[in-house]
């Protein structure tokens, strides 16, 4: 299995900012490799597979609209 990184490791990576990839796989348009379970009065955690992020971005970036 590939390292998993954190929203801001996986946005740094990217060249993106950390609220913009949660804010995408909020609404659903990127799906993170693995949600943490959440706490009291928080959400869980994203953690990213890096090549399927790229891939998935590639999909968003060339599909028709």
């Amino acid at each position: 299995m590939a390292d998993l990184l954190t929203t801001t490791q996986a946005a740094r990576e990217l060249g993106v900012s950390a609220r913009s990839l949660a804010r995408w796989a909020q609404e659903g348009r990127l799906r993170p490799a693995l949600i943490t379970p959440g706490g009291d009065k928080r959400s869980g955690r994203y953690l990213w597979d890096l090549e399927d992020l790229r891939d998935q971005l590639l999909k968003l970036r060339t599909r028709p609209e």
